[in-house]
């Protein structure tokens, strides 16, 4: 199995190149996307013969669907790469695996068809995921601020509504969210990008509402031949603090990554076991190395429910 990681990335170059070297494999290859605001002089280096940097890029805003297309901009370079990767793994660049690769690689090895993707039906307030985020019409950032005024001035006269009806524009499709980070086979990325090109109409849609990136490819998995095959995701985030932003990794958390973090089945959307974890920053050299001995005198095999 050839695996593709999928990295957004836009700060902490000492992490990213720390993360890069961790990631490669003599089966893998990463694929980085840089926010177009960041300056990619402070990246470059990191380039080699297994690590490509997306040319093409777009300044990417939390909780945009400018996020999606930078995701979708990583498939595509994926897909369309000689190094034929079987299998798509989304991260961030504040990521990091909290499990030996060997692992982590023989786990995807043993589910070949395996989705792993958060998702579950909206409205679904328990898992924060209510159906307003669908049904808001949120204005896009990142134009000029006279085009901010001009948006808003429409809006305020009714010629840009405040809300829509999201079963008018999904159609057949039921709408289903998650989490941005994913981890699927090359089948599914094929069946988005090919979705992609053939439902302008949906992708239209998504430019508009609230966090996409914990939408649309759910929407358009879920509602495929691919939602029978779907499972929990792999990264493991700190919200016990509360929020709108995940605590950063520290060296509390090592007793628990040491012991294998599962996700109880409980949980929102299931149970299954964390292979990655963010967020990490530059700096945290000593954390990593700390993460990079765990399982270090395992038997390489890791011992979890999911499927």
């Amino acid at each position: 199995m050839k695996i593709a990681y999928l990295i957004l990335a836009h700060a902490d170059p000492l992490h990213l190149q720390r993360l890069i070297a961790k990631l490669l494999t003599g089966d893998s290859a990463v694929f980085i996307h840089v926010d177009k605001k960041s300056d990619t002089g402070r990246f470059q280096h990191l380039k080699n013969d297994r690590v490509f940097f997306i040319e093409d890029r777009v300044p990417v805003y939390w909780g945009d669907f400018s996020q999606v297309e930078a995701i979708l901009k990583l498939l595509d370079a994926a897909l369309a790469s000689k190094f034929g990767a079987t299998r798509l793994v989304l991260l961030s660049g504040a990521d990091y695996p909290i499990r030996p690769m060997s692992e982590i690689e023989s786990f995807f090895a043993a589910r070949p068809a395996t989705e792993f993707i958060n998702a579950v039906k909206m409205p679904a307030d328990a898992a924060g995921k209510p159906i307003a985020r669908l049904n808001s019409f949120v204005l896009r950032p990142g134009s000029s601020r006279l085009a901010q005024i001009g948006k808003r001035a429409c809006r305020k006269i009714g010629l840009i509504p405040r809300q829509r009806d999201h079963a008018k524009y999904l159609k057949d499709l039921v709408p289903f969210g998650g989490s941005t980070w994913w981890a699927i086979t090359r089948d599914a990325g094929e069946y988005v990008r090919h979705f992609v090109r053939t439902r302008s109409d949906i992708v239209a849609f998504f430019r508009n509402v609230e966090f996409p990136d914990e939408a649309f490819f759910q929407t358009v998995l879920l509602n495929s031949k691919f939602a029978e095959h779907v499972s929990r995701n792999l990264t493991y985030t700190d919200w016990r603090a509360g929020g709108s932003s995940p605590s950063m990794i520290n060296d509390t958390h090592l007793p628990m990554f040491s012991a294998g973090v599962s996700f109880a089945p409980g949980d929102s959307y299931g149970d299954g076991p964390a292979l990655f974890a963010r967020k990490f920053k530059d700096g945290q050299e000593n954390l990593l190395k700390a993460i990079d001995t765990i399982g270090s005198t395992s038997d390489g095999h890791l011992e979890v429910s999911g499927r």
